[in-house]
């Protein structure tokens, strides 16, 4: 089977807002070389990382919300300056559509993979790549990943959407969940909890038998209570103290204290993310003093991913998808991310 010798597609090309993204018909379509796959992207999700790249949240010199950067920057990939024009994208699910030597994926088999793919290096043993960030990704016709990068989710009773929605939200939180030591019987809270991440979160964490408590905006309760938490916090409700075994943080911001306050001694603090702000304050009293252990989380060991795919491929997760979008609308579906409104995950196919 050949693929043709032009995709269409979304480029980035800098940082900024929905301006930089260019939508082109005439980009060229990779080839696999030796232990290679091309993949058919049937679906790919929107996240949080895409934005934050698109307008170089990542950065140093970025101290606010991820909703707020009006700065140029020129450093604002995950790993730090980007090379443009670059495909984004680091939700894939896909068909296999052409492999190179030494492959033994078959055309037909449908496929995912991390967003943060592994590449120790001595000095580095938990080095990664983001798909979309330091490699092309799947706002695209077709991707190109390491053969050694993808999982077959062929007998998975998911949608492609569904599969779409799993890498980045289900990954991210399992890795917490994992970085965490959550077992059954602890008590936990999450943070961000009608997101993508907080929302898998919920139903990981519940799914492992912890009660779950979560903060979410008071509209969005039932849903998150829906997902697995046996209670929620409205986002500006004061939290109690030494009440949590575990918090599991995708926000950040000025609510970071009270966060940590609401542990109980010995606990354990995960964080993935920043939305309200990557700068915040801290009273070392309250972490040292009470044994808290602090786990920032983003390089994924395989094993975090090998156990999400038995959860795919047996259907014991089911992600929720508010909305899909056409590609070309691009713009459209992270606006409508940026607002808030939708819960779980938003969708594109392109």
């Amino acid at each position: 089977m050949n693929a043709p010798k032009t995709m269409s597609g979304v480029y980035l090309t800098g940082h900024g807002g929905p301006e930089v993204l260019e939508w082109r018909d005439d980009i060229p379509v990779p080839e696999p070389g030796a232990g290679q796959v091309l993949v058919r992207v049937a679906a790919a999700g929107v996240n949080n990382t895409d934005i934050n790249t698109r307008v170089g949240w990542y950065s140093s010199d970025v101290t606010g919300a991820t909703d707020a950067v009006d700065q140029k920057v020129e450093a604002g990939g995950w790993g730090g300056a980007l090379h443009f024009p670059r495909i984004q994208g680091g939700d894939l699910c896909g068909i296999v559509e052409q492999v190179g030597p030494g492959v033994a994926f078959k055309p037909g088999q449908r496929v995912t993979c991390p967003i943060n793919l592994p590449r120790p290096r001595p000095g580095n043993p938990q080095g990664f790549i983001a798909l979309g960030s330091e490699i092309d990704g799947a706002f695209a016709q077709y991707c190109l990943v390491e053969a050694d990068d993808l999982y077959d989710v062929s007998a998975s009773p998911l949608s492609d959407v569904e599969i779409a929605a799993i890498p980045c939200a289900f990954g991210t939180a399992e890795n917490l969940l994992t970085r965490a030591g959550v077992t059954a019987g602890h008590k936990v809270l999450i943070t961000g909890a009608s997101g993508g991440v907080g929302l898998a979160a919920v139903q990981l964490a519940a799914l492992r038998g912890a009660s779950v408590w979560a903060v979410t905006a008071g509209t969005k309760a039932e849903i998150v209570k829906s997902q697995g938490a046996e209670n929620t916090f409205d986002r500006n409700d004061p939290l109690p103290q030494d009440m949590f075994d575990v918090v599991i943080d995708v926000v950040g911001g000025p609510a970071w204290p009270s966060l940590i306050l609401s542990l109980k001694s010995g606990g354990h603090y995960a964080v993935s993310g920043a939305i309200a702000g990557p700068i915040v304050e801290a009273d070392l009293r309250d972490i040292y003093l009470r044994d808290i252990t602090i786990h920032g989380c983003t390089h994924q060991a395989p094993e975090v991913f090998d156990r999400l795919v038995e959860l795919v491929n047996t259907g014991r997760i089911k992600p929720l998808v508010s909305r899909t979008y056409p590609l070309k609308d691009i713009g459209i579906a992270q606006a409508d991310f940026q607002s808030k409104t939708l819960p779980g995950k938003l969708a594109l196919v392109p």
